[in-house]
């Protein structure tokens, strides 16, 4: 039973005794062996069966060992080639292993064990190298997959970026001429896991909200489509009943609380709702988990509101409360997503919370007037979604 090839050489020589004498004993040493008896024969059998080493000599008649050495390192570089040559001087050594060849013998090939480990010693090189430009082509056609796949992947999420922001409300806004809204959004992916929303319940009513979704990126940012979706159901509710009671944030919450139990997403949010009354002069509120508490300037004078509440849409039997509090014909009313704290400089939390009722303290005409008080670029990286609503009214 014959025994597997230990490689594939292909001699290339004029001499006739030498080529097949090199031929008879790689062959009995387990090799598959071809033979050309010039260097364009040679090179033309190297073109057709592709072997794993060429042996060739270096001083031949019309295509010399030289021209076949550069051929083959251009068209297949990792194919590696012995040079022998009984005629070769230094510089020819040194210029054959400038153009490839992996070693390089002098004739007469007396031991010709050396021969073989120079052979064997090429054949693993070869193998080596073939073996790195296979994973090399696999790299780059996996890179290039993978590319395209983040291209589409950053297109989808461009796409979904325009969608949300286009979900969001007009900005600034301004209801009955009085009270201005504005808000602004910086997300720390491509999408927002924040979302604020204001809208008109009746004639002298106004609505709003900011939620903070947990986590970053598309999971998060299908919960405020899910809110969005909300806010549509409520301005609808309203405006087929013209003489409806005021909204209740709290109810509005434990609504929102039930649904996403519901539909089993893992996520929960941190919210801040609450509508105004233009007519009677009073906000009512409620807080879901919501940090760093929203801060009501109120004839001039700037404090946090209170209560905590637990996040919305962890806990099926979670209680809100509405709050409610008289506000003057002038007020501003500021909520911001925990976002911001990551970018202040302040050490301490409590630090951070002071820093906050001082710059919101001082009034703000909008949510870009705000942020440029917080130091908040809007093309700067942030490690949070960052989401400013601001609440002014006038005489």
């Amino acid at each position: 039973m014959s025994q597997p090839s230990q490689g594939h050489i292909l001699v290339i020589d004029d001499e006739p005794v030498v080529r097949e004498s090199l031929a008879v004993y790689l062959s009995d040493s387990g090799f598959q062996v071809d033979t050309a008896r010039s260097g364009d024969e040679g090179l033309a059998l190297f073109r057709n069966k592709r072997p794993d080493l060429v042996i060739c000599d270096l001083r031949m008649p019309l295509f010399d060992g030289l021209d076949v050495l550069k051929a083959i390192n251009a068209e297949s570089s990792e194919t590696p080639v012995i040079v022998v040559s009984g005629q070769g001087s230094m510089n020819d050594v040194v210029t054959a292993l400038r153009n490839g060849a992996v070693d390089y013998l002098f004739k007469p090939l007396i031991e010709l064990e050396v021969l073989e480990h120079s052979v064997r010693r090429a054949l693993e090189r070869g193998q080596l190298l073939k073996q790195n430009k296979q994973i090399r082509e696999q790299l780059e056609l996996t890179n290039a997959e993978l590319e395209r796949s983040l291209d589409l992947l950053e297109e989808d999420q461009e796409a979904g970026r325009r969608v949300q922001r286009r979900m969001l409300p007009p900005t600034p806004h301004v209801f009955n001429e009085t009270c201005h809204f504005s808000h602004r959004i910086i997300p720390s992916l491509y999408l927002s896991g924040d979302f604020v929303d204001y809208f008109r319940l009746g004639p002298d009513r106004i609505g709003f909200y900011l939620a903070d979704v947990s986590g970053h990126g598309a999971s998060s940012a299908f919960v405020t489509v899910f809110l969005k979706t909300l806010t549509n159901r409520i301005q609808r509710h309203y405006e087929k009943r013209a003489a409806s009671g005021t909204l209740s944030p709290a109810r509005l919450m434990r609504d929102i609380n039930q649904e996403l139990i519901s539909m089993g997403m893992g996520k929960h949010l941190a919210m801040f709702c609450g509508a105004i009354d233009l007519a009677e002069n009073k906000l009512t509120y409620c807080i879901g988990a919501h940090f760093p508490p929203p801060i009501l300037i109120n004839d001039g004078v700037a404090d946090a509101l209170t209560g905590r509440g637990l996040p919305v849409g962890i806990f099926s039997d979670a209680t809100f409360e509405d709050v409610t509090l008289p506000v003057g014909q002038m007020f501003s009313l500021v909520a911001m997503s925990d976002g911001v704290l990551e970018v202040l400089p302040q050490g301490s939390m409590e630090e951070k919370e002071a820093h906050l009722l001082s710059i919101v303290g001082a009034g703000h005409s909008d949510a870009d007037a705000l942020a440029t008080a917080l130091e908040i670029d809007g093309e700067m990286e942030v490690p949070d979604d960052i989401a400013l609503l601001v609440i002014n009214r006038s005489q």
